[in-house]
C-alpha cells in the first residue's frame, strides 16, 4: 500500500490545496489517480494527520506505509519503562523511547490496542510500515545503549558516519540547532577526562540540549560515601534523559545499562573499552585515508591497558582485507582475547618490535600513551615500558606520504611536538571528529534517525 492511504477522513474542513499539490508532486499524476479511485467516494473531504514528528516527515514519505490496522496516535507512544527487556546486558525496548520518534519498522511489535483517539475533533492514528528501508530513510537506531564496539555492525557504522557528517554541517552552518531541545544529559565521570567529557557536553549543547555534570564522581559524589553504582544510576536517571559515564572498573558500563531505563553511553570503563573513541577513530581513518577496506594499521604503545586500541581492533574487524600490527613493550602487549577475536574474524595481525619497519607498511600509525595509572605500585614496570616507542620526524620519514599519525590523547612524550606541523599528524583533527560522532550518537539515541 501507499503513503496516500495514510489519509484519515475528516468532515469538518475541505482538502487543503497544498496537501494535494505535494502529493501530486511526490507520486506523479498517474499514480495519484489510481489511488484516488480506491478512496471512498462518499467521503470526499479529507484531512492528513501524521502521528510522527516533523523531523521524520520526509523519511516516512519515502517508505511504503499501510493502515491495515489502526494504531493509537503519537501521544500514546510515550515511553513505558515496563516495556523493557534485557538482552545481553543491553536494554532492548520494544517501544520507541521518545514520543517524537516513530520507528521505521512494523509497529505490530508495539502490540497496541486498536484504538482511535480524538485530538481537537480530528481522528489520528499511527502508521504501520510494510517494509523496512535503508537507514537513510528513517530506520530505527537498533541500540538503546552504547557499551562496547562489538555491538555495531558495518551497516550501523556507515549510518552513524552519515549522521556525523550531517552534524558537522550543523556545527558549522546552523548554530542554535534545537534538535535536542528539552532533553537533559548527565555526565557521570569517575575518572579524569578532557576531550570525552567536554565533547559530549559540547555536542549536547550544540543540539539544543542541556547538561548535568559531575567531573570527579569518585570523590565528589555519594560514591565516596559507599553508594553502589546501581543506586547512583537509578538516582541520576530520574534527573536526566541519557547518561554518559566513565568509570574506573571494567564492565561498569554493562552494569549501568542493566540497571537504567534510559540510554547509557560508555565513555570508558577502566582498561575495558571506549566505544565512542573507536567510532571517531574509524570515522577519522575513513576521512583521512579515504577507505576502510584493505588498510594496514599499526597499534603502538600500551596495548594491554589501552581501552581505545581494544575497541578500535573490534571495529576494524568489520572491514575486509585489514591487517593490524601490534607494536608494544613486552609488559603491555595486546591481550589474547583481542588476538583470538581478530583471528576468528579472519583479520590478519602481526606482533612486531620494530616501529620503523611497521611505519613503512602502514596507512595509519596509531600511537598511545603508556598509562601509569594502570600500573598501581609497580612503577618499575611503568618505567620499563615508557619511552620505548616514540613517533618523531624520523618515523614520519619512513611512513608513506598518504599515511597519518593518530593518537587518542592526551600524549606525553610518545609523539614529539615537531610532528604536529606535519600534515600527516591527524590527532587534533581526530579529536574534533569526536564532537561530530558524539552529536550523532546523542541524536540517534534520543530522537532516532
Amino acid at each position: 500500500m501507499n503513503v496516500l492511504q495514510l489519509l484519515i477522513y475528516k468532515i469538518e474542513f475541505p482538502v487543503p490545496a497544498l496537501y494535494l499539490f505535494l502529493f501530486l508532486m511526490y507520486k506523479g499524476f498517474k499514480r495519484s489517480i489510481e489511488l484516488l479511485k480506491d478512496l471512498d467516494p462518499i467521503k470526499p473531504l479529507l484531512h492528513l494527520e501524521m502521528a510522527v514528528s516533523s523531523s521524520l516527515f520526509t523519511s516516512a514519505f519515502q517508505g511504503s506505509m499501510s493502515l491495515s490496522s489502526r494504531k493509537t496516535c503519537n501521544k500514546d507512544f510515550m515511553f513505558n519503562h515496563s516495556s523493557l527487556s534485557k538482552q545481553s546486558g543491553y536494554l532492548k525496548s520494544i517501544y520507541p523511547r521518545n514520543p517524537r520518534f516513530l520507528p521505521n519498522e512494523k509497529l505490530t511489535k508495539l502490540e497496541l490496542t486498536n484504538r482511535l483517539s480524538e485530538r481537537k475533533g480530528a481522528l489520528c492514528c499511527a502508521l504501520e510500515l510494510d517494509n523496512t528501508p535503508s537507514f537513510s530513510v528513517g530506520k530505527k537506531f537498533q541500540l538503546d545503549d552504547v557499551i562496547e564496539a562489538q555491538q555495531f555492525d558495518k551497516e550501523d557504522l556507515s549510518a552513524i558516519f552519515e549522521v556525523a557528517r550531517q552534524m558537522e554541517l550543523i556545527e558549522k552552518n546552523s548554530p542554535g540547532s534545537q534538535i535536542l531541545k528539552g532533553y537533559l544529559m548527565a555526565t557521570l565521570f569517575y575518572e579524569p577526562s578532557t576531550r570525552t567529557r567536554l565533547s559530549f557536553e559540547s555536542a549536547m549543547k550544540r543540539l539544543g540540549g542541556e547538561v548535568l555534570t559531575t567531573e570527579n564522581a569518585r570523590e565528589f559524589s555519594s560514591a565516596a560515601k559507599g553508594e553502589t553504582l546501581e543506586d547512583t544510576i537509578r538516582t541520576v536517571e530520574g534527573y536526566s534523559d541519557i547518561i554518559v559515564m566513565r568509570h574506573f572498573a571494567s564492565g561498569a558500563a554493562k552494569r549501568a545499562a542493566a540497571t537504567a531505563d534510559i540510554p547509557i553511553i560508555n565513555a570508558g570503563d577502566g582498561p575495558g573499552q571506549h566505544p565512542t573513541q573507536a567510532l571517531l577513530d574509524v570515522y577519522t581513518i575513513e576521512r583521512e585515508i579515504g577507505k576502510l577496506d584493505g588498510i594496514k594499521v599499526g597499534l603502538v604503545g600500551d596495548l594491554a591497558n589501552g581501552r581505545t586500541v581494544r575497541s578500535l581492533a573490534y571495529l576494524l574487524a568489520k572491514y575486509k582485507d585489514v591487517k593490524i600490527y601490534f607494536v608494544s613493550p613486552d609488559v603491555v602487549k595486546m591481550k589474547d582475547d583481542i588476538k583470538d577475536y581478530l583471528t576468528s574474524k579472519g583479520i590478519e595481525w602481526e606482533e612486531s618490535a620494530d616501529l620503523m619497519e611497521v611505519a613503512t607498511e602502514c596507512d595509519v600509525v596509531y600511537q598511545t600513551r603508556i598509562q601509569r595509572e594502570r600500573f598501581g605500585e609497580r612503577i618499575d614496570l611503568y618505567e620499563e615500558a615508557r619511552g620505548k616507542y616514540i613517533v618523531d620526524r624520523r618515523v614520519l620519514g619512513a611512513m608513506p606520504k598518504h599515511a597519518v599519525v593518530m593518537h587518542p590523547l592526551p600524549r606525553l612524550d610518545e609523539i614529539t611536538v615537531d610532528v604536529d606541523s606535519d600534515p600527516r599528524a591527524a590527532y587534533f583533527r581526530q579529536a574534533k571528529n569526536g564532537l561530530y560522532i558524539r552529536m550523532a550518537l546523542l541524536k540517534l539515541l534520543l530522537v532516532g534517525w
